[in-house]
C-alpha cells in the first residue's frame, strides 16, 4: 500500500503507527514521496491516566486485522496487543508527558524521514492550549 502510494499520489499518511514505521515506510516509499505520519498526544505528566486516555481511542483498531498484523511487524506481540493494549504498545503509539517530552517523540518520526507530523490531541487539557504548548516545545 505504500508503494502503490508513492506511485500514484503524492504520498502516504500513516495513521496509528511509530517512528520505526515511519523509519520503514521512508525506505518502501523513497526520498521524493510525501511521508506524514500521525501521531496521538495527550499533555500529562499522569502516565496512568495518559495511558487511560490513549487506550479509550486504540482499543478500537485493536480488533481491526490490519492494524494488529501491522503492530505486529513491529514487534509488537499478542499480549501486547490484547484489549486494552500493553503500557508499552500505548506509549509507543500515544506520546504522553511534558510538551518538551512530547515533542521528543514527535521529532523521532522526523528524525526517520517524515516530512511533517500530523497531531491528534487526546484529552481534556484543551486542543488550543494543548497544541500552543506543543508548538512552543517543537521550536
Amino acid at each position: 500500500m505504500l508503494k502503490l502510494s508513492a506511485d500514484r499520489t503524492a504520498g502516504a499518511h500513516p495513521y496509528l503507527t511509530t517512528p520505526e514505521h515511519t523509519r520503514q515506510a521512508r525506505e518502501i516509499i523513497g526520498p521524493d514521496a510525501l511521508l506524514v505520519p500521525e501521531h496521538k498526544v495527550v499533555l500529562s505528566t499522569d502516565a496512568p491516566s495518559a495511558r487511560e486516555i490513549g487506550r479509550r481511542t486504540v482499543d478500537f483498531y485493536l480488533t481491526l486485522s490490519n492494524y494488529v498484523n501491522n503492530w505486529k511487524r513491529l514487534g509488537f506481540n499478542d499480549e501486547d496487543l490484547t484489549s486494552p493494549g500493553s503500557d508499552a504498545f500505548i506509549d509507543a503509539v500515544v506520546a504522553h508527558g511534558t510538551a518538551a517530552e512530547i515533542a521528543t517523540r514527535l521529532n523521532e518520526h522526523l528524525d526517520a524521514g517524515a516530512d511533517q507530523v500530523l497531531i491528534q490531541v487526546l484529552g481534556d487539557k484543551g486542543l488550543v492550549d494543548t497544541l500552543t504548548s506543543l508548538a512552543d516545545a517543537l521550536r
